[in-house]
C-alpha cells in the first residue's frame, strides 16, 4: 500500500563504512591524475532505512558514466559541478539543487580547476512512490533546480550529515523531497495511470529478499497478477527501474556487504548470483562509476 512501503536497504552498511574508513573514502574517482585524486574525499553521512547521505569533494573528472536505481538529490556547496545528463551538459552552481531520476545515465566532473563539493541524498524510489499517494514516480526533466525559500527550509535537516535520522525526521525528509519532485515534475499536468501496487510490491519484495535467484517471468506474473508487459511498464512507473535492473542493484548491494565483511571479490560475485567476477565488475562500474577493486581498496 502507498503508505506502508518497506524500502530495500540501499546500502545497509553505513556503520561499517564509518568503522572501516573513518567516515571517509579516498581516491574513488577513475582515471584522474594523482593530484586530482589527492583532493578526492567522500564522507559518509548518517543514513536510515531507504536513505543514504554523503558529502563529496572532487577536482577534475569525478565519476565516469553510470546509473543507479535511486533518486539522487544533491546541493552544490562550492565550485561548479558539471555533468552530462539526457544528452546535455549541465552545470550546478553553489546553492543549486540537482535531481537525478532513477536509472538515468550521468557522470560528474569539476567545471573549473578549483574543484567542487556537494552533499547528496540517495532515496529509495519506493519511499517517494509511497509519499506520492501511489502515483507513478515524478520525473524532473531539468535536473538543475533553484529551490524556493520554503523548499530550502523543508529540506534543511537533510543536509545535516552527522545528525541521526529518527522516524519522524525520515518521514519529513521523504515528504520534502517528494513535494519538490512533484512541483518540478514535467509530467505534472498529464493524467496518470492507476498502478496495481499490491502485486508490484510483492514482486519487488521477492526480488529484494533473494537477489541471487533468477525468478522466471511467469512466477512474477502470478505474484503481480499482471501480464508480463503490464508488469514491466508498471514496475518502472512505480519504482523507476525495471525488475531485472532492480535485481542487479540488489545483487551489487550484496556484493558490497560481502566485501566489507572480508570476502574476496570473486567469491562475493558468485555468492550474489553473478556469472563470475568479470560480470560483476562490469555491472559495478555501470552502477557506481568506479571499479569494485578501487572501491574495496578505499575501505582499507
Amino acid at each position: 500500500m502507498p503508505g506502508h512501503c518497506h524500502s530495500c536497504n540501499i546500502v545497509g552498511m553505513q556503520g561499517t563504512l564509518s568503522r572501516r574508513a573513518g567516515d571517509r573514502l579516498e581516491g574513488m574517482c577513475e582515471g584522474t591524475p594523482g593530484g586530482a585524486r589527492k583532493m578526492t574525499r567522500i564522507s559518509i553521512g548518517q543514513g536510515c532505512d531507504g536513505i543514504e547521505r554523503l558529502e563529496a569533494r572532487f577536482r577534475g573528472q569525478a565519476f565516469s558514466p553510470h546509473r543507479h536505481d535511486t533518486y539522487a538529490v544533491g546541493i552544490t556547496l562550492a565550485g561548479v559541478q558539471t555533468f552530462h545528463y539526457r544528452g546535455q551538459t549541465r552545470h550546478c552552481l553553489p546553492g543549486q539543487c540537482h535531481i537525478l531520476h532513477p536509472d538515468e545515465v550521468h557522470d560528474g566532473a569539476s567545471g573549473t580547476s578549483d574543484g567542487f563539493a556537494y552533499r547528496i541524498l540517495y532515496i529509495d524510489p519506493c519511499l517517494i512512490q509511497a509519499a506520492s499517494d501511489g502515483r507513478p514516480l515524478p520525473f524532473v526533466s531539468n535536473p538543475v533546480v533553484d529551490l524556493t525559500h520554503r523548499q530550502k527550509n523543508a529540506l534543511s535537516a537533510a543536509w545535516q550529515m552527522e545528525a541521526s535520522i529518527d522516524d519522524i525526521g525520515r518521514i519529513e525528509i521523504i515528504t520534502a523531497v517528494a513535494d519538490i519532485l512533484m512541483t518540478a515534475c514535467s509530467d505534472a499536468a498529464r493524467p496518470l495511470p492507476a498502478l496495481r501496487l499490491p502485486g508490484l510490491l510483492r514482486v519487488r519484495s521477492l526480488i529484494a529478499a533473494r537477489p541471487a535467484d533468477r525468478h522466471p517471468i511467469d512466477e512474477l506474473e502470478r505474484m503481480a497478477d499482471l501480464d508480463r508487459w503490464s508488469l514491466a511498464r508498471q514496475f518502472r512507473a512505480a519504482f523507476g527501474t525495471s525488475p531485472s535492473r532492480f535485481r542487479t542493484m540488489r545483487q551489487l548491494d550484496q556484493v558490497r556487504r560481502l566485501v566489507i565483511s572480508g570476502i574476496g571479490l570473486a567469491d562475493a560475485a558468485l555468492d550474489a548470483g553473478f556469472a563470475d567476477q568479470s560480470h560483476m565488475s562490469r555491472q559495478f562500474k555501470r552502477a557506481y562509476g568506479l571499479t569494485p577493486a578501487r572501491w574495496a581498496a578505499a575501505l582499507v
